[in-house]
Formats: structure tokens, sequence, C-alpha cells
């Protein structure tokens, strides 16, 4: 393989691979740190022995026989079409199943047969162009180009290259096309990468639904509009979906069909990368929400069926599609399976400077069953059995285990539902090298109590449980609602809690009703008990921060291909006269004390109370006294809680002032004395009014404020 050209514009500090891991042994070197960290791991440490020596093998491999792991992952630099320093190009291609490879396009007049590949072995495909007369560009910037495969049936297929970084819609076909994107005057990066101080703060969003306008909104309307509220809202990481280009926009992104493409609906390259770079002045790291779970069918603008075979990137035969998704599922034991995939990280963080990505789909990755059908109780035997794909747990230890060497501040996510054990530790440990996973059972259990419960009867015990119910040395995203519940056929938190009104009487100038009264109330408390006690990270989806009137529905034809739903409405905040201001003020309040106070980096809370007949909560977490009272009639006075650091305690959060909307009945000069009387195994004791649905935090008033 040819020497890789050089990056063009300000990458990432490189370790040098490999890194620093041992490859002497297949037995991971910390393992006894994760087996004093989980005792109950120790039985299975046989495989978990075999699944790292697994990645060991894969790493000797690429060592060996594919030229080391920085030149196998920077496959984009090799494959595609790529300019050469004479100022010529060179186009690559991996099309095992083909017997010929042509390109074709607006740069020859759309003639077949012209510009024909050779076959350099292994079921690679090159072309050279050279450069025109006076030295320019072979190929026009912004101009279409085409692949056409000849099958071995000898029928000649078009199709777009795989490695294209832009594809546009052709509106007399629909279908995509590969463009050829060479500016004149590339965009340079101008802003660093911020260092998160901080708890994790992620701020989930679509670019296409970010205007109140009923169209697919912009790079450069998000960059300049929506930006701007997110840090204001205390906000320090943003989390972009539906970036990689999927035909069908409805898909919500899940369904991409050209992976180093962004999406062009939205704009062109440079658009989304002046979105990073000013979202990086702000202070504000940016996530991709990458799918590398699964392809979308699409054949002629898609990977699916790319070089006439069935299988090429994908597994062949039932094992190559997921039977809910309906789409194709990658085969990862594959060489070039790998490389694209891999390089396709790679890609993100060096062209558009990405600081981390939220993997979707990781249960489906990780299982033979996909998930599908199963429900996972937490024995040890669902995830050491033979039910684990060992093919897809491996490809994802090797992602993270590589962008952790490349790119040391990366920030990786998995979004799984079966609480694999040791995902989130380190990979010397035996472990698949996350950062993170999303706490997805605290948003189900929201919407499950909302939808089938009465207030009255919620167990505020299982409510805890379900908040701290994580892995121990794991950290977790908590969130209580995300884009899975804004989507049409469920609802958000605000539309669960106050839908039948939400349309008649969020009018300041109305008087305030019992439904408003306790959704404001409900949406407050549900949000900071889940984002002070769930979790290491926090999570909210664009406008569930103010309660968005409506769910979130992209136009289709069982709608009418009507944008209506797939918009956000900023005018509903912005409106002083409505109350959904409250709830964003709230958020903001809420942002603005953990960055103070920093409980997302504190160790999990001390909870002190858990009464079911008075339904309150009480805990301590990063020295403040977090109080819930969730009862939906009784108010208490100079009721008892416990706490282990004594002094003079006030105010700093009360989800009852006027600017969120509440009933101020709390005097906030109050300071709250504690007394040397034990209390819920707490040495001391402090007593406090906490009225009816109202969340309290209080902290010392002579606290050292935090590093």
């Amino acid at each position: 393989m040819p020497a890789c050209s050089k990056v063009r514009g300000p990458v990432r500090p490189h370790h040098t691979p490999f890194l620093a891991m041992s490859f002497e042994t297949d037995i991971p070197p910390d393992l006894e740190s994760l087996c004093r960290l989980d005792p109950y791991l120790k039985p299975h440490e046989h495989e978990i022995k075999r699944r790292y020596g697994c990645l060991q093998k894969l790493l000797r491999g690429i060592e060996a026989d594919q030229g080391g792991l920085d030149s196998f992952t920077s496959g984009y630099k090799y494959f595609g079409l790529n300019k050469t320093p004479d100022g010529g190009i060179v186009c690559r291609q991996w099309a095992p199943a083909a017997k010929a490879v042509y390109l074709r396009g607006e740069f020859n007049e759309w003639r077949s047969g012209e510009h024909a590949f050779r076959n350099i072995g292994y079921g690679k495909w090159e072309l050279s162009l050279p450069p025109k007369d006076d030295g320019s560009c072979p190929i026009a910037h912004n101009s279409i180009v085409k692949l056409q495969i000849q099958s071995q049936s000898g029928d000649l297929l078009e199709r777009i290259c795989p490695w294209t970084s832009y594809a546009v819609q052709c509106q007399d076909t629909m279908l995509f096309d590969s463009v050829w994107w060479d500016p004149p005057q590339p965009y340079q990066f101008k802003h660093p990468a911020p260092k998160i101080a901080g708890g994790l703060m992620i701020y989930e969003a679509h670019v296409g639904i970010a205007s109140w306008k009923g169209e697919i909104s912009s790079y450069d309307n998000f960059t300049d509009n929506v930006l701007p509220r997110i840090q204001k809202q205390g906000y320090n990481a943003v989390q972009l979906m539906a970036v990689m280009e999927h035909a069908y926009y409805a898909s919500f992104g899940y369904q991409v069909t050209s992976f180093y493409a962004a999406a062009s609906r939205c704009g062109n390259p440079d658009g989304l990368k002046r979105l990073v770079d000013e979202a990086h002045q702000r202070g504000l790291v940016v996530f991709l929400d990458v799918v590398h779970s699964h392809a979308a069918k699409n054949v002629l603008d898609g990977l699916n069926q790319f070089d006439g075979s069935n299988s090429c990137f994908f597994h062949d035969g039932h094992r190559g599609e997921h039977m809910l998704w309906d789409s194709r599922l990658f085969n990862y034991t594959s060489w070039e399976v790998l490389r694209f995939l891999l390089s396709n990280l790679r890609w993100w963080v060096e062209e558009y400077h990405f600081d981390g990505f939220r993997f979707d789909g990781v249960t489906s990755m990780i299982y033979h069953h996909h998930g599908i059908g199963t429900g996972f109780s937490g024995g040890y035997h669902e995830y050491f059995g033979l039910s684990t794909d060992t093919d897809g747990l491996t490809y994802l230890t090797l992602a993270n285990h590589m962008l952790h060497s490349f790119y040391p501040d990366i920030i990786t996510i998995a979004e799984d539902v079966s609480g694999m054990p040791a995902l989130c530790r380190p990979v010397s440990e035996g472990g698949n090298g996350f950062d993170y996973r999303l706490a997805m059972a605290l948003p189900d259990k929201w919407i499950k109590l909302l939808k089938e419960q009465k207030d009255e009867d919620w167990n505020v015990s299982d409510i805890v449980w379900t908040l701290i119910n994580r892995r121990h040395g794991e950290k977790a995203v908590a969130y209580a609602e995300s884009h899975d519940q804004a989507l049409v056929g469920d609802k958000t938190l605000a539309f669960w809690l106050m839908d039948k009104e939400m349309y008649t009487n969020m009018s300041k100038l109305t008087p305030l009703t019992m439904v408003i009264d306790r959704g404001l109330a409900l949406h407050k408390m549900i949000r900071l008990i889940t984002h002070a006690l769930g979790g290491e990270a926090w999570l909210n989806f664009i406008g569930n921060e103010f309660g968005h009137p409506e769910w979130l529905d992209f136009p289709r034809p069982g709608n009418n291909n009507s944008f209506h739903y797939a918009r956000r409405q900023w005018n509903t905040v912005d409106d002083p006269n409505l109350r959904y201001q409250h709830l964003n003020n709230f958020d903001r309040a809420m942002n603005e004390l953990q960055q103070k106070k920093q409980w997302l980096k504190s160790p999990q809370a001390y909870i002190s109370c858990k009464h079911e007949g008075d339904k309150l909560i009480v805990f301590e977490r990063a020295g403040l006294v977090f109080i819930f009272n969730f009862h939906f009639t009784k108010s208490f006075t100079d009721y008892r809680i416990g706490t282990n650091v004594p002094g003079e305690y006030k105010i700093l959060l009360d989800s009852d002032a006027e600017e969120f909307g509440g009933h101020c009945r709390l005097d906030h000069k109050t300071q709250y004395f504690t007394s040397p009387s034990p209390w819920h195994d707490r040495q001391h004791s402090l007593q406090v009014y906490i009225p009816s649905r109202v969340a309290l935090v209080l902290g010392l008033v002579y606290d050292t404020p935090s590093p």
C-alpha cells in the first residue's frame, strides 16, 4: 500500500501505534482490576481472556499483514477518489465480485467504458487520471461522478463511490449521486477543541428539524441560531444526529447510504465544518451519532450489492439481514469492512474535528439475536454465552482501542440496552473501551409511571433503585427522555403530563390550571432527580428543555409529507407570555449549578431517605443535599433530614421559585443550621419546609468552591 498523504488542516495528537498496550500475551494485563471491581466476573475470566485474545489476534494481523494500525485505519486516503501531488486523481475501489469497473461523469460527458480501472488484486481496482494540460484537476469541483460495475453475468451496474465525501439528490431520479468535493479554498479550522472541565452535559440535536420553519434546516442556521441557545443553557457538548448521509429523511439518519458524506440536505461539507468550529469556540465539544450497526438496503445509492454480489460489505444470507430494521448487517470478519468502518471513524475526527461518537445499535452488534425478542434479566449467562457475537464485539473493542490511542481526548458512548459487563471499562482490563453507556432504563421508567400509574401510587424506592441501578465503575449518561420519546407514536414527558391543555392553557395571561401546575412541577422534578442521581453525564434532546409542545414526525406519505412536526417551535420559549420559559429557566439553572458543584463527576449519591408514605426522597452528592417531595397534596413543615456535613445551609435551587413557574412558597433568605442529632444513619440533621411537588437543593453557606 502506498504511503498515506498528509491530512490537510489541524489534526489531533497521535500516539505511536501500537500504543500503550502489550501484545506479548493474550491475557488482559489489568484483568485482576476488573475482577476486583466486579467479583461476579471471576467465573467468566476464561471467556474474557478469549475475547481479548480475539482482539490481539486481529491487531497482530493488522501489524503483520495490513501495514500497521495507522495505515489500516486511514483507508480514505487510499480508497475512493484522491488527488495526486501532480494535480491528477487516483481512484481505487474494493469490488471483489466485479468483472470490470469504470468511472464516468460530467468530467467525460458520461461516456461509458472510456475510463476503465485495472485489477490490482485482492478484489481491488485502480484508475489514474492525469491532470489537464494546464495542470488543473481532471474532475471539476462539485461535479457528479459515477461508478459502473460489470457483474459476473456481464451486466453494467451503476453505483456511487462508497468513500464519497459528498452526495446530492438528483431531483429527476430522486437518487443520490456522488460529488467530487474539491473546493479551491478549503475550510480552515480556527478554534481548538475545548477541554471539558466539569461533568459532561450533552445537547442531542437534529440539524434538519432545528428551525421553526416547515423546512429542512441548515448547518448554517444551526451554527448561527441554535449553538448560542445551547451555550446559554449551560451545556458543554452537542450530539448531532442524522449527519451521515441517508437517502430517506424520515429514517432519522439511521438508514445510512453514504458513510463518509455529510447530509447534503443541510448544506455542504464546509457548512458542517463551520458548525463544529464555532461550537468549539463556544466551549462545546461535538459528538457524532455514528451508525456502524447496519446500513440501508439501497442499491443504486448505497452500499448494498455494491459489486453485484449480495455480500461484499455484508454477510450473505440471513446473517446479513436485520429483520426488524429491514437493513443490511456488516461482515466484521472482513479486512476491507474493518478498514472501511475504522477509517470512517478517523475521517470524521480528522476531516470534521468531531470530539467523540455515540455508537448506535450496540446491542444489535454484540448479540446474534440483535436483542430481538430478548429480555435481559442481568444474569451473566446472557452476556458470556453463545448468544454473544464475538465479531461485532471485537470490532467495537478495536474501534475504541484505536480511537483512544490516536486521540486521547476522544469520548465514546454506547447505546446498549443489555447491560453488557465491562462495556465501559478499559481494553487493558478486558473491557470494551467505551467511556459511557446510555442509561436506557431511566426514560422507560418515567414513561411507564406517567402512562400507567397515578402520582399517589408511585413507589419512591422503586424510582430510586432504577436511578442508581447501574454498573459500578462504568459511567452512564442519564436522561429522562431522548429522541426516542419525542417521536410520533410515543410522547415526551411534557406531553404525557400536559397534552390535554398544552394548546390552551400555557399562557401566563390565563389562570394556572391543575393540569399545567402538576405538569410544570413534575417536569422539573423528574429532570433534576435524573440529572443528579442517574449517572455521570446528562443528556437532553433538542426542545425538551422547555417542554416542546408537539411530538416529532418527519415528512412521509402517512402525513402527506408534512413538515409541521419536523421542526422546533422556538417561538414558544421565546414568548415571555408563555410558560415554556419557566421550564427553560429551570433547565439552565440546573446545568449552571452542576457546573459549579460538579455532581456528575462526584461519587454516587448517598440516599438517606425514601419515605413511601410521604413520597419523599433525600440524598447527598457533591456536598449538596437534594430533597424531593413527590407527594401530590402534602407539604411538610420542619421535616427532618440527615446529613454528614455539619454547618449552615442555604437554598441553591428551588423548583418552586417564581422564575421557574412555581408558587414561591420558600423564603430564600432562610438559613438552615444542622444539629448534632443523628438521623437516617447520618451524623447530623436539619429541618426544612418542603412543599408538595417541589425539589430543593441545599448547599453550605461557606462552602469551598469546586476547583
